[in-house]
């Protein structure tokens, strides 16, 4: 699951969904995603409570954006991860990274079952930093 060759893998990809991303710069869903956004990753908030976050357009869903998503990053509590995975499952994305503290076996299993590289309880930043 978490291991270099898949993180690898994942950070070869370009277009970011942000499952959860807060309009709040000292959150941590703000700034590894602005992390990412500076590091030449596509970053697409998603948040149904905003229209836009850090002068991105933001998504109420997975659904609602147009463009292809190749990695859905989640900044969702672990109860909450499995309605995002089976829509980013729906919209073809191919990896799952969930953050620190996120861990939600049933994801691993259907990530898996489904040829999606996943990574659970890591962050984005922290890895990109460290290769």
């Amino acid at each position: 699951m978490n291991t270099i060759e898949t993180i690898n893998k994942i950070f070869t990809m370009k277009s970011i969904a942000v499952v959860g991303m807060s309009p709040k710069p000292e959150r941590p869903s703000h700034y590894v995603a602005l992390y990412l956004k500076e590091n030449g990753y596509d970053i697409i908030p998603v948040n149904p409570g905003h229209s836009e976050i850090a002068g991105l357009k933001t998504y109420p869903s997975l659904s609602d954006i147009p463009t292809k998503v190749e990695i859905v990053d989640i900044f969702r509590r672990s109860e909450y991860v499995m309605p995002i995975v089976k829509e980013a499952i729906k919209i073809n994305a191919k990896a799952l990274w969930l953050q620190d503290g996120i861990i939600n076996e049933e994801a691993s299993e259907i990530a898996n079952s489904k040829n999606l590289l996943f990574v659970m309880n890591d962050c984005m930043l922290r890895r990109h930093h460290q290769l």
